[in-house]
């Protein structure tokens, strides 16, 4: 008597296995970057955060007629230092936002004397990952915020 054996033969599985491994590797470059595009992004709504959160304080500084060259107001049980109504750097701004913020300036944050939020994540360091804060230069030019999102890696 003849017995048919049930299953898959060597050859079969290696087959199946070698085109499972074409198929990885085909598929496997468009995955590979997404921590980086997931960093963008963060960063991106960063820098929105920071724009919203200076607005609120603009208005608090206008209220309580805090808008000249230096002042303070309080938002939230914190007092923040402002120029002309808004934040003063990047460090009074984290006060403000709900950020556990890594504030870095000099050459780490593209030179100057501004400061900067930047992606502790990103493989490359704080170089080529951040927001750069630069606070109101007068009571007719507002603060600037500078997305460099080069290499987020």
């Amino acid at each position: 008597m003849n017995k048919h054996a049930a299953g898959f033969t060597l050859i079969e599985l290696v087959v199946v296995i070698v085109l499972l491994g074409i198929l990885a590797a085909t598929a496997l470059p468009k995955f590979i970057n997404l921590g980086g595009d997931a960093r963008v992004s963060v960063m991106q709504a960063v820098g929105g955060s920071m724009a919203s959160a200076n607005n609120m304080v603009y208005a608090k500084a206008v209220t309580a007629n805090q808008t000249g060259a230096t002042g303070s107001v309080t938002v939230n049980g914190s007092a923040v230092a402002t120029v002309y109504g808004f934040a003063k750097d990047a460090t009074e701004l984290a006060k403000v936002m709900d950020l556990d913020a890594k504030i870095v300036s000099g050459s780490a944050c593209g030179g100057g004397a501004d400061l900067c939020i930047y992606h502790s994540g990103a493989a490359t360091g704080t170089t080529t990952c951040y927001v750069k804060y630069a606070a109101a230069a007068g009571a007719a030019t507002p603060p600037v915020y500078t997305q460099t999102l080069s290499n987020c890696d």
